[in-house]
Protein backbone atom coordinates (compact mmCIF):
# COMPACT_ATOMS: atom_id res chain seq x y z
CA UNK A 1 0.00 0.00 0.00
CA UNK A 2 3.22 2.25 0.84
CA UNK A 3 4.16 2.13 -2.75
CA UNK A 4 1.04 3.00 -4.16
CA UNK A 5 1.04 6.09 -1.73
CA UNK A 6 4.67 7.00 -2.95
CA UNK A 7 3.68 6.38 -6.57
CA UNK A 8 0.61 9.02 -6.55
CA UNK A 9 2.78 11.68 -4.76
CA UNK A 10 5.72 11.18 -7.31
CA UNK A 11 3.07 11.55 -10.39
CA UNK A 12 1.71 14.47 -8.21
CA UNK A 13 5.09 15.92 -8.18
CA UNK A 14 5.79 15.37 -11.51
CA UNK A 15 3.05 18.38 -12.06
CA UNK A 16 4.15 21.65 -12.82
CA UNK A 17 0.96 22.53 -9.63
CA UNK A 18 0.25 19.22 -7.47
CA UNK A 19 -3.34 18.42 -7.69
CA UNK A 20 -3.62 19.07 -4.09
CA UNK A 21 -2.85 22.90 -4.37
CA UNK A 22 -5.98 23.19 -7.15
CA UNK A 23 -9.62 24.07 -6.52
CA UNK A 24 -12.24 24.77 -8.92
CA UNK A 25 -13.73 27.55 -7.30
CA UNK A 26 -16.54 25.51 -5.99
CA UNK A 27 -15.64 25.51 -1.68
CA UNK A 28 -13.96 29.52 -2.50
CA UNK A 29 -13.72 32.52 -4.98
CA UNK A 30 -10.28 31.72 -7.50
CA UNK A 31 -8.24 34.32 -6.35
CA UNK A 32 -5.27 35.57 -9.13
CA UNK A 33 -2.65 32.96 -7.63
CA UNK A 34 -5.19 30.20 -8.59
CA UNK A 35 -5.12 31.72 -11.73
CA UNK A 36 -1.74 31.52 -12.54
CA UNK A 37 -1.42 28.10 -10.79
CA UNK A 38 -4.20 26.84 -13.40
CA UNK A 39 -2.20 27.60 -15.95
CA UNK A 40 0.47 25.76 -14.85
CA UNK A 41 3.13 28.44 -13.98
CA UNK A 42 4.34 29.50 -10.50
CA UNK A 43 3.14 32.59 -9.37
CA UNK A 44 5.36 35.64 -8.78
CA UNK A 45 4.24 39.33 -8.44
CA UNK A 46 3.75 40.05 -12.17
CA UNK A 47 1.82 37.13 -12.78
CA UNK A 48 -0.41 37.42 -9.84
CA UNK A 49 -0.93 41.06 -11.30
CA UNK A 50 -2.19 40.36 -14.67
CA UNK A 51 -4.46 36.58 -13.30
CA UNK A 52 -6.15 40.13 -11.06
CA UNK A 53 -7.16 42.06 -14.35
CA UNK A 54 -8.34 38.98 -16.41
CA UNK A 55 -10.63 38.02 -13.09
CA UNK A 56 -11.71 41.56 -13.25
CA UNK A 57 -12.40 41.66 -17.06
CA UNK A 58 -14.40 38.05 -16.89
CA UNK A 59 -14.64 37.01 -13.93
CA UNK A 60 -15.01 33.72 -12.38
CA UNK A 61 -15.44 32.51 -16.23
CA UNK A 62 -11.59 32.77 -16.92
CA UNK A 63 -11.13 29.51 -15.16
CA UNK A 64 -12.86 27.74 -17.64
CA UNK A 65 -9.71 28.28 -20.08
CA UNK A 66 -7.58 25.91 -18.17
CA UNK A 67 -10.21 23.53 -16.91
CA UNK A 68 -11.99 21.10 -19.31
Amino acid sequence: MSESFESDEQRSTDRPTPDRLLHSGGDRPIDPEDLVRLSGREPTPERVEEARRVLEEEGPAAVERYLP
